[in-house]
């Protein structure tokens, strides 16, 4: 009844009225798509828009089929978890376009669950695999960007591998950033069920065995 009155209302709005109305409805709700879309800006195209989609292609691949290989509700997870605090942060500090932070953090995660690996930087620098966040900072100040972009990936990242690696770990410590059970529903396979007792007509050996070995047993 409620639906049928509110419709009756719009429908019954002078044409101008109705069309500004709505005009004001819709872009204000697409503002939500902001909260997304901001971490999907790199700029312009040119060399700092190339090299950002460099690192953030090698390293969510190898964050992806590494340490989170099997767990993609746990990577998808991180996702939305660094997500909401960037767009928190991000407020306090005007900042709107956070697309290279969210690479600076998944190349942070990635750098601290590989601490042995080495690193060459277009072969000036040699470093162990932790330090390449802070190159990478540092060759943003070169080219004379801001660097506070890069700073809020690093703390997000790093709030994130010591919730998920170092605090669980320590004495007293425990697991808090749990995965909602609706994201493993959506993108993990169910894992089989080890007490799980098979009809007798669906266990192995009562499965009909193919016709060569039937051959081999019972020769003509």
């Amino acid at each position: 009844m409620a639906y049928q009155g509110f419709a009756q209302e719009y429908l019954g709005m002078p044409a101008v009225t109705r069309a500004y109305t709505t005009a004001c409805v819709l872009t204000t709700a697409a503002v939500i798509w902001r909260l997304i879309t901001n971490f999907l800006f790199f700029g312009p195209l040119g060399f700092s828009f190339f090299f950002n989609m460099i690192f953030l292609y090698r390293y969510c691949r190898m964050l992806e089929e590494g340490s989170f290989r099997g767990r993609t509700a746990d990577f998808v997870f991180m996702f939305l978890f660094g997500g909401f605090l960037m767009t928190l942060f991000g407020l306090f500090a005007s900042l709107f376009f956070l697309g290279q932070a969210f690479t600076i953090m998944l190349v942070y995660v990635w750098s601290r669950r590989n601490p042995y690996i080495r690193m060459n930087f277009f072969g000036l620098l040699n470093f162990q695999a932790p330090f390449l966040p802070w190159v990478l900072m540092g060759f943003s100040l070169l080219l004379g960007n801001s660097i506070i972009i890069d700073l809020l990936g690093i703390a997000v990242g790093h709030i994130y591998y010591f919730l998920e690696d170092v605090f669980p770990n320590q004495p007293g410590g425990k697991k808090l950033l749990l995965t909602p059970s609706f994201l493993k529903m959506v993108f993990d396979t169910p894992e089989e069920d080890p007490n799980y007792n098979p009809l007798p007509e669906d266990r192995p050996e009562n499965q009909p065995r193919d016709q060569d070995q039937n051959q081999q047993q019972h020769p003509q």
